[in-house]
């Protein structure tokens, strides 16, 4: 591994001003954590708010994982993307009522970590909700290894011009689901080879109201969990467009 490889973990989201260029290139940072982004109270009760929305969760993968709000990444893999966009609005409005204010805390997350304005992407979902049930595929297997760069233009992800993801943990299962983190970055492949697959990785745990800040070229995967409840987490993805200028979507 080299050395130096690990989670730089910083006490609140002023202190991580300057994430995305920290954990950019071939940095050795795999990655910042923000250790209280949210009160472990509001963290509770925005998970509660969750699991009482449950009729308004989007299934993906059949029932592999769900959300609350629609991520983008799980319509395009399964051929669903006119479903995605045509649903946008009304998605960011059910993440709303069931979320009050939660988007536009998000944005201003990635505003404080880029130092930038962060807005939201035009006809694109807001930030939203992955729950990961107990007992389910992920928390038995793990989540697939993967790259966040699917909503990323071609020639944004070529170029690799910065683009971040931020996950903040709402409830921790009781054992497991941690993010594995290799030293990998995304060369135009999406499938991971064998060596890439045994390179040198780290494993971050957020805690409750924490977050965790990736380049999304950064290669990560969702760690097997045991106990009875689910994983609930916030995910923003980002996109510097322009100098000063960040897009946010999820």
């Amino acid at each position: 591994m080299r050395e130096g490889f690990e989670i730089d973990w910083r006490a609140t989201a002023r202190e991580a001003a300057g994430a995305a260029r920290a954990i950019a290139g071939a940095s050795a940072v795999a990655a910042i954590g923000v250790r209280s982004c949210i009160t472990p109270a509001l963290a509770a009760e925005w998970a509660a708010s969750v699991a009482r929305a449950r009729a308004e969760w989007t299934s993906d993968f059949d029932g592999a994982q769900f959300t609350l709000g629609r991520a983008f990444y799980t319509h395009y893999e399964t051929d669903r993307s006119d479903e995605y966009f045509d649903d946008a609005e009304a998605s960011d409005a059910r993440v709303e009522r069931h979320l009050p204010g939660m988007q536009q805390r998000m944005r201003d997350l990635v505003s404080a970590i880029t130092g930038t304005t962060a807005r939201a992407r035009r006809d694109w979902c807001g930030p939203g909700v992955h729950v990961f049930p107990a007992h389910g595929e992920v928390a038995t297997k793990g989540g697939a290894i993967h790259f966040d760069t699917e909503g990323l233009s071609d020639r944004h992800a070529r170029d690799k011009r910065p683009a971040l993801t931020v996950v903040l943990m709402l409830q921790e299962p009781e054992v497991g689901g941690g993010l594995k983190l290799w030293d990998v970055r995304f060369r135009g492949r999406d499938e991971p080879n064998a060596a890439e697959i045994a390179a040198p990785h780290v494993v971050a745990r957020y805690g409750v109201g924490g977050a965790l800040v990736i380049d999304s070229y950064r290669l990560h995967q969702i760690q097997p969990f045991e106990g009875d409840r689910d994983r609930i987490s916030i995910t923003v993805h980002a996109a510097e467009i322009d100098d000063g200028v960040w897009e946010t979507w999820f």
